[in-house]
């Protein structure tokens, strides 16, 4: 079957009750037992729920996955994944990652026994060079947030797997229907469901997806153990976003390729990153790595003041944290989602004072250029 067809079916069967043909949101804490150990199914609704058990079935179909899990947020579902390696085991990460994970890693798990190197993983030597005879773990993101690096995923994985370790890769900026991480030997995929898989910023969620049924077993474990899970209204409006994702990603990815052409020609911005440039050091990569491009642009104002400027005058687009939704959002990173990085490190990575991030809505695109060239002007 192709994505669409899996976006709206898979998961989604009629209510076997009543015939509904959107799965119910089951608003229950606990399920009536038939007799002593024979239920249907669900016990309580930590461990189990049948709404969150459509969307688990759901995006791991859209991701090539066995098992799917889904989260209260992005951040628990990195965290269970990283649950995974224990106090003494060796972890790389991508050095240009989430502000959020960095915060994970760099200031909670690290106190607990794991080791971190963040290295440029856009070249494989990097990777290659960081490993130790105790690394479990490689964590990506590509392209990356917000500087857009791409990393070579089969590169990442030859390498990994060569060495005995998991790749993870969060894939919150493609979306499954841009990139499929799984294609490239990744062994495990999380999502900020926030974001492109939701939709519509009206949800906080997060999902693993991956293969190895014993990996999955310990996930579950966690899930339920901790109870970060994903409530039933939340996995009911994720649901009803994936339904639309295929053509919701089309539209990001076509103003995407519009708006940062705009921003490359423009006299007041001095760089643009977006991976469907031809500038982009790795757009050749992410040609045969991705399906698109995607609605993710950032671009260099030279300063803080002229960033404000842009950030203070936009009118259509909206200033806010977050990303993926179908309205445009604009940010700065260096005082919002990268306010946790130390600021040389933030420096070194390109993440300056004058750098703005948009999130490219699917509004009509001339508008949101519009919007753009005055607040620059």
């Amino acid at each position: 079957m192709g994505f669409s067809t899996i976006a709206i079916h898979a998961g989604n069967e009629p209510d076997s009750a009543t015939g509904a043909v959107s799965v119910p949101i089951y608003q229950t804490s606990t399920y009536a037992q038939e007799s002593l150990g024979n239920h249907k199914g669900f016990e309580y609704a930590r461990t189990q729920n049948p709404t969150r058990s459509a969307l688990e079935k759901n995006i791991a179909a859209l991701e090539g996955a066995k098992f799917g899990f889904a989260f209260a947020s992005g951040m628990s579902a990195t965290d269970a994944v990283l649950k995974l390696v224990k106090a003494g085991d060796h972890v790389i990460v991508g050095d240009n990652t989430y502000g959020g994970t960095f915060r994970l890693f760099n200031k909670v798990l690290s106190n607990y026994g794991i080791e971190f190197d963040f290295v440029d993983t856009s070249d494989i030597t990097n990777v290659e060079r960081a490993f130790k005879p105790n690394t479990k773990m490689v964590f990506v993101e590509t392209p990356t947030n917000p500087i857009m690096t791409v990393t070579d995923l089969q590169a990442v994985s030859d390498v990994a797997h060569a060495h005995g370790a998991r790749v993870v890769c969060d894939n919150t900026f493609m979306s499954p229907y841009l990139q499929q991480p799984m294609n490239f030997g990744v062994d495990i995929v999380v999502h900020s469901t926030t974001k492109y898989l939701n939709g519509h910023s009206d949800s906080i969620g997060g999902f693993a997806a991956l293969n190895n049924e014993e990996d999955a077993e310990w996930i579950k474990f966690i899930q339920n153990s901790i109870g970060a899970i994903l409530s039933p209204f939340d996995s009911f409006l994720v649901l009803r976003g994936t339904k639309t994702l295929a053509v919701r990603m089309e539209a990001h990815d076509k103003n995407g390729r519009a708006v940062a052409t705009f921003l490359a020609e423009h006299p007041k911005v001095k760089k643009v990153y977006y991976p469907g440039l031809l500038s982009h050091p790795q757009h050749e990569l992410a040609s045969r790595q991705q399906k698109g491009f995607g609605g993710m642009v950032a671009f260099e104002t030279g300063s803080l003041e002229s960033a404000k400027k842009v950030l203070e005058n936009v009118k259509l687009c909206t200033l806010a944290e977050s990303l993926g939704g179908v309205e445009s959002l604009i940010s700065h990173p260096a005082t919002m989602t990268h306010a946790s990085v130390p600021a040389d490190k933030r420096e070194s990575l390109g993440i300056t004072d004058g750098l703005v991030r948009v999130s490219v809505g699917i509004e009509d695109v001339e508008d949101i250029i519009e919007d753009l060239d005055q607040a620059l002007n």
